[in-house]
């Protein structure tokens, strides 16, 4: 990450949540100092990975999401940020009805849920992946970097490899509750608990290459972007 884009997050992360006008002084000071020990919490393993390995393992499509679900409380996404109850995971997409942008939440465990978002919010313009959907959660068979936590794209990689078409709305995948990802078009399976393994390979193709994803917990902050 730039310099620049470094500091363009930084400024969207102070703008997440609004403080009301009649917030005193010291209430405001404490919210940044929160902020920013939550923002270089979320950074720390961005920093460690990219120092160590000059090739990077990471999805370089379109991806940024930065959510304080200590503000929503939302069930749906908390329960694939939980770090003791693996397995579990979110998609996660926008709607929109009339001038209100909703994000939507939807877990292998069968919750789903819905939050409209805030006129700040939609003004630091989430990019859910290369179509409107990204997937986070948990992996029980791999617990690092970070834990395990991961975020996936929702697009099937091969496909849109196949059809060099990244933004083709058909190329979703499914999420099952044994944690296997399967494409709606070419049934290419990944095993999203194992770092996006394809588990019915053909020649030439590729694993489900994550995000960089962080999260304090369930009820903390979520933090989703590229390489």
């Amino acid at each position: 990450m730039k310099n620049e884009e470094f500091a363009t997050t930084i400024n969207k992360a102070f703008k997440v949540i609004p403080l009301s006008r009649h917030t005193s002084w010291r209430q405001q000071i404490l919210h940044s100092i929160v902020l920013i020990f939550s923002f270089f919490i979320l950074h720390s393993s961005f920093f460690i990975f990219t120092s160590c390995n000059g090739e990077s393992e990471y999805n370089n499509q379109p991806c940024y999401i930065l959510y304080h679900n200590a503000y929503y409380l939302d069930q749906t996404l908390a329960e694939a940020m939980n770090p003791y109850a693996r397995g579990i995971f979110c998609l996660i997409s926008e709607s929109q009805e009339g001038s209100n942008i909703y994000l939507n939440f939807q877990n292998s465990n069968g919750g789903s849920s819905r939050q409209r978002e805030t006129a700040l919010e939609t003004k630091a313009h989430f990019v859910l992946g290369m179509n409107n959907g990204i997937i986070v959660g948990f992996q029980s068979l791999n617990d690092s970097p970070n834990g395990g936590f991961t975020a996936y794209d929702q697009q099937c990689p091969n496909c849109v490899r196949k059809h060099n078409s990244a933004y083709n709305p058909k190329y979703r995948l499914t999420m099952g509750s044994d944690g296997i990802a399967t494409c709606t078009v070419c049934g290419k399976r990944y095993n999203m608990n194992f770092r996006g393994v394809i588990l019915n390979p053909e020649e030439g193709d590729i694993d489900l290459k994550p995000y960089i994803a962080t999260t304090t917990g369930p009820y903390g902050d979520l933090f989703v972007h590229n390489q």
